[in-house]
């Protein structure tokens, strides 16, 4: 059994003021702190908008002033030259993803999970900013009754969305903000089926190949060879279920690839609980087909479980390891209970030195929260691989091409949600959502 399980939290109402965006407000701040300035004008871009909390050498400043209700964010820290604004709430969001006519759309599912939120809306919603104050509008349910929904897609001119087992999709234009009430099921994963690790988050390449991810358990029983429980499979005509792709997965909780021509997909990994002096690690690992990732025999290529044990090829009747010489070896890796959750590319919305970065939400560990963040990990842009990396060390110092960029959730206060997804909009904003809290917000560079 897993121990990655959600705690209570407190749903904030936070109204939302019209700015136009690139204009100065006119209206006077209703918090405005003695570090209040005014500086910023319109061509500094998103980080002019009131409310954005903008990061310098030694500290931080919010232009314009405080709007009533906002969100303190004090205890976050990004790099100077990055502005923070909060954007909306919503209760257990768990993905993001913005549709084709730039509005954020997010999965709220109500089914326990073991490391979400709670007081979910088992809805699809959608969170438009039509008068471009950097606020939500308002929160409009998309989809109702959708109890297990995580993995959302925009493709081929549909919506994709899981439902439980069940990945769907409907026709979809640039604008839509209500359900279609054509809808096809694509396929019915139900190879193996997990209640803990059900969610079924999904993408597709450059080259069109849909790949969706499907969770095994926790405590699963060793056995060579290695039946398909937890992977990655790939959507296809001919296929109800799904293509088997990759294989040895324990929870592939999300699924991204990036559309840069290299044809890259990629997915992240939680591998198994308090596996760490086992060899045990998290991963984020490209997605190629016939890789086996070891789960749940082995930690790595050619580590197996010290605790694990199979009959003997030779002598059945005698316990023996697990034979891991064929397990595919990880390059970009995580301390077990840092909790790897969404991601997304930067390539070059961002100045140097976080432009060519994915950028990773640690979720953070189980009952304290530690390690949870938002790590960049550097891509070659010429060939789309990962440059390897690990946080997988005593203590979690990274080595390799990784840093933090954005911390502060881990204070041992508990009091600021857990990160659980990174989307970058069309626009060069990462947002970021929070599933203990229901807060959204994003991270903007500052125009000079």
């Amino acid at each position: 059994m897993s121990f990655r399980r959600a705690l209570p939290f407190l749903l904030l109402a936070v109204p939302t003021l019209a700015v136009p965006f690139g204009c100065p407000s006119t209206q006077q701040p209703t918090d405005a702190g003695t570090d209040t300035r005014f500086e910023l004008g319109p061509d500094s871009g998103f980080c002019s908008l009131l409310g954005s909390v903008v990061y310098v050498d030694g500290g931080s400043y919010t232009v314009r002033g405080t709007v009533a209700g906002q969100p303190d964010f004090s205890w976050l820290t990004v790099p100077a030259g990055f502005c923070v604004h909060h954007y909306a709430i919503v209760s257990n969001a768990r993905q993001l993803r913005f549709a084709p006519g730039g509005e954020l759309f997010v999965a709220s599912p109500d089914t326990p999970t073991t490391s979400g939120g709670r007081n979910g809306l088992a809805a699809v919603v959608v969170v438009p900013d039509d008068n471009h104050d950097g606020f939500g509008d308002q929160v409009l349910t998309y989809a109702s009754g959708l109890r297990s929904t995580q993995g959302l897609l925009f493709a081929n001119d549909s919506f994709y969305y899981q439902d439980g087992t069940q990945i769907m999709s409907e026709p979809y234009v640039a604008g839509q903000r209500t359900d279609n009430p054509t809808h096809t099921l694509v396929a019915d994963i139900t190879v193996y089926q997990s209640s803990n690790h059900w969610p079924k988050t999904l993408d597709i390449s450059d080259t069109g190949q849909i790949f969706v991810g499907n969770g095994g358990d926790e405590g699963e029983t060793c056995l060579q060879p290695m039946p398909f429980h937890g992977g990655i499979l790939q959507l296809g005509p001919g296929s109800s279920g799904g293509t088997q792709v990759a294989m040895g997965l324990r929870n592939p909780i999300d699924v991204k690839c990036h559309r840069d021509g290299n044809n890259r997909c990629f997915a992240t990994e939680l591998d198994r609980d308090f596996s760490t002096p086992e060899g045990g690690r998290e991963k984020l690992f490209p997605i190629h087909a016939g890789d086996n990732w070891g789960y749940p025999c082995c930690a790595s290529a050619n580590l197996p479980f010290s605790d694990v044990l199979v009959p003997c090829p030779d002598n059945p009747s005698q316990q023996c390891a697990p034979d891991c010489s064929a397990i595919t070896p990880d390059t970009n890796s995580f301390l077990i209970g840092n909790t790897p959750f969404g991601f997304d590319f930067v390539d070059d919305q961002f100045p140097s030195p976080w432009n060519d970065r994915v950028m990773v939400a640690l979720h953070g560990a189980y009952a304290n929260w530690s390690g949870a963040r938002i790590v960049a990990i550097a891509f070659d842009p010429k060939t789309g691989d990962l440059m390897p990396s690990t946080d997988n060390t005593d203590g979690g110092v990274t080595t390799g091409d990784m840093s933090n960029f954005a911390t502060g959730w881990d204070d041992d206060t508990r009091q600021h949600g857990r990160p659980t997804d990174v989307e970058m909009s069309p626009d060069g904003r990462l947002f970021v959502a929070d599933d203990q809290l229901g807060e959204i917000f994003w991270i903007a560079p500052v125009n000079e």
